[in-house]
């Protein structure tokens, strides 16, 4: 597919001294934790959230989203069992009470308990050597002395992971990471964290979850699984996540337009981190048209230039 033209906007290609700044540790204090308890916990949230939580192995966490009855994203978590009885859903702290209240409205007779667990729970990213020296996949999980980590995609190929541990243990040994460092190799992972500025914004695929391991499609019914399905199969789909670079702070839930209309927009900003070598990069959902002609400009047409950049893994319709 063809990137828009994109004259005078700046270009910063990974360095080695970029990915040099990705080597440490950061405190994730904008991110929380749903605890759902109890011997139907992941058959209650395997009947809510778009991945199959009740097949979950103790060595596999899931990237997963709820859904409005319209397919649309309420939230979108990192969900894994930390105990055949319980499992934690990581989620921002922004749309945490909002999401435990109505996850917790469909519970009914399910023998599960939801929580907010944020507080027995300190979350740390780690990235290049901090990270485990085994080379695992995405989502794979091990549980150790210091907590449970989780593989993530990596950034600018720099490993990361998540890790969860109790609040009380010790921080990990490592440099210390800031946090809009984190933020930026989240952005360039292309893989989005749903906020509330952009609450009820998506359906998954709008964010390419189905090629990011969030979407299970052979699994039984949730909330706007029809929607989600079909998008997915019935070409109905006209939007994807996409990587851009610009030279002004951007933020979730500005808008993209084309330089061709002034009056529509062609996109959303779904998350975004200033860049280390100057600069902002963002994760927007995008109209696939737009990426056919013209250039990307933020908040109006003459806006700001973006330029796009290349996703790090392949979209399930490419691959």
């Amino acid at each position: 597919m063809p990137l828009p033209s994109t004259d005078n906007a700046p270009h910063t290609p990974a360095t080695t001294d970029t990915k040099d700044l990705l080597q440490g540790v950061c405190r994730l204090s904008h991110l929380g934790v749903i605890r759902a308890e109890g011997e139907d916990a992941a058959k209650f949230l395997h009947g809510q959230l778009t991945q199959d939580f009740s097949l979950l192995g103790m060595d596999q966490a899931r990237l997963a989203a709820f859904c409005s009855a319209k397919g649309r994203m309420h939230a979108s978590f990192i969900g894994f069992k930390r105990s055949p009885i319980e499992v934690l859903l990581v989620c921002s702290r922004d749309l945490l009470p909002a999401t435990l209240k109505r996850l917790s409205m469909f519970v009914m007779r399910a023998k599960a308990k939801l929580s907010d667990a944020s507080d027995a729970f300190a979350l740390y990213g780690l990235a290049g050597a901090t990270a485990s020296e085994e080379s695992t996949a995405p989502w794979n999980l091990t549980h150790s002395g210091d907590g449970h980590r989780i593989t993530l995609y990596p950034a600018l190929g720099v490993p990361r992971q998540l890790l969860v541990a109790p609040s009380d243990t010790a921080e990990p040994v490592g440099a210390k990471l800031s946090q809009d460092t984190w933020l930026w190799s989240e952005v360039r992972s292309g893989v989005a964290t749903l906020s509330q500025p952009v609450f009820e914004a998506f359906v998954p695929q709008m964010l390419n979850f189905e090629s990011l391991g969030g979407v299970n499609f052979k699994k039984g019914c949730y909330p706007g699984q029809e929607v989600v399905a079909r998008s997915q199969f019935r070409g109905t789909l006209k939007r994807r996540a996409h990587i851009v670079h610009g030279l002004s702070a951007m933020q979730a839930g500005q808008e993209v337009f084309h330089s061709t209309d002034a009056e529509q927009p062609v996109g959303q900003v779904v998350q975004a981190a200033p860049a280390p070598a100057g600069g902002w990069d963002a994760i927007i959902s995008l109209q696939l048209a737009a990426l056919e002609s013209g250039s990307l400009h933020l908040s109006a047409a003459d806006g700001q230039s973006l330029e796009v950049l290349p996703l790090p893994y392949p979209l399930l319709d490419d691959i």
